[in-house]
């Protein structure tokens, strides 16, 4: 059985990428205004690493809600780049293309500072993982880095900076806009590794 791992092209994936080392990156292009560029980097990624990469098409931009859409937040949103059970489909999505591919365990790259939303806590990811697990193929759902911020994960994962180069973490474009929360979280995780961002 192999392993796989939720590839976004940003900073936390690719770190989880490099550590991890998984047998499959899967990608989900799923109406997010940074799809383009998220594939890209993803692709580069398991090109660098001799990972099999997938990639999953599914628009769901009219379900969508905040920067990560282009449309203003829905009110209960906790934060600007909230989109609603944006983890759950992702996941799901992804579960539906590895059980075929003879895949014991998906991992996605939740962090402990992503607690502000509510699929990015340890008990959503035990209640993912329970999902999976009775459903046919049995998937194993991991957050290996979920006792980690983005700077303690990089250094645990010791990529190097020419992979890491390679990340895309704006929620709103293609090109960097500098100004959203992913790009902001992105410049700040490079300071804090005493890395220049610019």
């Amino acid at each position: 059985m192999r392993t796989a791992l939720l590839l976004s092209g940003g900073m936390d994936s690719i770190a989880i990428a490099y550590w991890k080392r998984p047998d499959i990156g899967v990608t989900i292009a799923y109406g997010q205004r940074a799809a383009d560029a998220e594939t890209r980097a993803a692709a580069a990624v398991c090109d660098t690493l001799g990972i099999e990469h997938h990639v999953i098409t599914a628009d769901l931009s009219a379900l969508g809600s905040g920067d990560m859409a282009g449309i203003a937040p829905a009110t209960l949103a906790p934060v600007s780049e909230w989109w609603p059970f944006r983890n759950q489909m992702l996941v799901t999505l992804a579960a539906m293309k590895m059980v075929a591919l003879n895949v014991s365990t998906l991992m996605i790259g939740t962090l402990r500072t992503d607690g502000a939303h509510a699929d990015g806590t340890p008990h959503f990811i035990e209640a993912m993982d329970r999902l999976l697990v009775c459903q046919e193929g049995a998937i194993r759902l991991e957050a290996p880095a979920i006792s980690l911020s983005a700077a303690e994960l990089i250094k645990t994962s010791t990529v190097p900076p020419d992979v890491l180069a390679w990340a895309h973490s704006c929620h709103v474009a293609n090109e960097a806009c500098g100004l959203c929360r992913g790009c902001r979280k992105h410049y700040e995780t490079l300071q804090e590794l005493g890395l220049d961002p610019y």
